[in-house]
């Protein structure tokens, strides 16, 4: 380390050496922030105690700041144990160090000053209702050293000399996954996403359907069976591995890591919501690949209201008729069944009227991609996300037969969509990490290898500290999301924390990949970089599978409401 870079730290050196004695103590303050902030926040959307959703509405600024306050605190208590237990191991190298350091540093400080909702909104600590006083009180020694200290230029350029170092060889910092068989399961996901990294930039460019021989290799893999259970033909596995996996598809492209997502939410409604004949029919089907799912939720003018929902269900005889139109449908012309919430009862305008069904659909061609009777669609254009293709879907009359209505029995949709909520979300944040990280890769090899001024880029200050907070930030939205598919595991409700694991790593994905395609300069803009792609892919992560707004009026109202308790 030259003398050059410990002048920049503020205390004189770049590594602090009481790190987590200090991480510690500010982890309390920050949680005690959050408590404070929730406290003030239930006085204007709760003040009778139970929260009042015209007031949450009214003050949905305020509570959305709150979503962020408590996912930062969360992240932060995650982070540290994870950096805790590669201490414990002997495994905490001074890049680990540093990644502990600089975030703590910065979420401290942005705690302090404000947090960006978006590049147009910025919460501070007297929107929450968070008095002076209050803010006194987190500014404590630790915390006011870490601010100080932590994510200085000095922590950055050293951070981004060692991850120039390592990348050669795969080392962003230690992952903890603390099980040989996850370890080795990520290499050969890793490996299967580096072969197909190319070849996926060109289906991006060509906007074409991802081959389905790379389905088949999946398959073979197990991918559409993660999370199945062994009885029914799956793998059995976590969702740890379930992460894992989707991550290092991810970071090859966006579309390999999305290939089961739609197989985890169809096996996830059957599992848990079907009888035993659907699940002895399906499951098995579904694991091996057999069957391609998709996911047909939205309506045009509905977005996240599902309980508005309009398109009829009708039963007439052994089938179900139905009528009405869903739109961002992903690769809905190739699969073969689909997962259809539709209204089964029209005097229930709300939630309970809904009911799921099996829809099974013969697999369409780009010719005619929907050759089944009293079913039309075309193809949405999107800018990233190709390679599945969107779409927008007419019935009438299309005909599903009774006995795939899920579970049997009418008026369970909702609820049983509700069921499979955590898992969606915590494989989206996963499929962001991954994102995210491939944005990193991306703009770390092009910083080590352009050169201006006679030496790489990765050398100026503003370009390492780029790449530098792109790894940090990443590591925290993986341990956050790790944390989230243990709580899953467990079998204990984990609905704020996917909500909270999705809301971090969408961001860091839209983050990563914006700054790294400055890191690329007008190269970045070029369809031939990779990162351009990356860019328009990473954008969809805020959107789906619940948008950035509707993730943290989720996170607000569960605090909320478990803070009753």
């Amino acid at each position: 380390m030259t003398e050059a870079l410990a002048r920049q730290a503020d205390d004189g050196s770049l590594l602090l050496p009481d790190l987590l004695e200090l991480c510690r103590a500010a982890r309390a303050e920050a949680e005690a922030l959050e408590a404070a902030a929730r406290r003030a926040v239930a006085k204007r959307v709760a003040p009778g105690g139970r929260v009042d959703a015209a007031l949450l509405e009214r003050e949905q600024f305020a509570a959305h700041g709150y979503a962020w306050l408590a996912t930062y605190a969360v992240s932060l208590r995650e982070l540290l144990r994870w950096a805790e237990g590669l201490d414990a191991e002997g495994r905490l190298r001074e890049t680990e160090r540093l990644i502990l350091q600089a975030a703590y540093g910065e979420y401290l400080d942005q705690l302090r000053g404000g947090i960006a909702l978006s590049q147009v909104e910025v919460v501070r600590p007297a929107d929450l209702g968070l008095a002076e006083d209050t803010l006194q009180a987190f500014l404590t020694p630790a915390v006011r050293r870490l601010i100080a200290a932590g994510n200085t230029a000095g922590v950055r350029q050293r951070l981004a000399e060692l991850l120039a170092e390592g990348f050669e060889s795969g080392d962003f910092g230690d992952l903890a996954l603390g099980d040989e068989t996850l370890a080795m399961i990520r290499d050969q996901f890793r490996r299967f996403a580096d072969e197909h990294a190319e070849a996926a930039h060109g289906w991006h460019l060509r906007d074409e359907l991802i081959p389905l021989e790379v389905f088949e290799a999946l398959a073979g893999l197990g991918v559409f069976g993660l999370t199945v259970p062994e009885d029914f033909g799956g793998l059995g596995l976590g969702k740890t591995a379930m992460c894992v996996i989707t991550e290092e598809l991810s970071r090859g492209y966006i579309g390999l890591g999305s290939l089961g997502t739609r197989s985890e939410i169809a096996a996830e409604l059957i599992r848990l919501g079907g009888t035993e004949a659907q699940k002895r029919h399906w499951l098995p089907r579904i694991a091996a690949g057999e069957v391609l799912p998709t996911a047909v939720f939205t309506e045009p003018n509905t977005g996240s209201d599902l309980g508005s929902l309009r398109t009829r269900a009708v039963r007439e005889g052994d089938v179900y008729k139905v009528t009405g139109n869903k739109t961002w449908i992903t690769h809905a012309a190739r699969s073969d069944v689909m997962t259809l919430l539709a209204r089964t009862d029209p005097e229930e305008t709300g939630y309970r009227g809904l009911s799921m069904f099996l829809a099974e659909k013969p697999r369409g061609t780009d010719a005619e991609p929907f050759p089944a009777a009293g079913m039309t669609g075309g193809e949405i254009k999107v800018l990233g996300y190709r390679g599945m293709k969107e779409y927008e879907i007419g019935f009438d009359g299309f005909e599903v037969a009774a006995g795939n209505l899920l579970g049997g029995i009418e008026g369970q949709g909702f609820k049983q969509l509700m069921a499979t909520f955590e898992s969606a979300r915590i494989q989206t944040a996963a499929r962001a990490v991954g994102v995210a990280q491939n944005a990193l890769e991306l703009g770390l090899a092009y910083a080590r290898e352009r050169q201006q001024f006679g030496k790489a880029i990765v050398a100026f200050p503003r370009v390492a500290g780029k790449l530098a907070w792109m790894a940090v930030e990443t590591m925290l939205a993986r341990q956050l999301t790790y944390f989230a598919a243990r709580e899953k595991d467990s079998e204990r409700r984990c609905d704020i924390e996917a909500g909270m694991a999705k809301l971090l790593a969408a961001r860091v994905a839209w983050s990563n990949a914006d700054n790294a395609l400055q890191v690329h300069g007008g190269n970045g803009y070029a369809e031939e970089y990779r990162i351009s792609r990356v860019l328009c892919d990473a954008r969809i992560l805020n959107i789906f599978e619940g948008a950035a707004e509707i993730q943290a009026q989720v996170i607000a109202r569960g605090l909320l409401t478990r803070g009753r308790n």
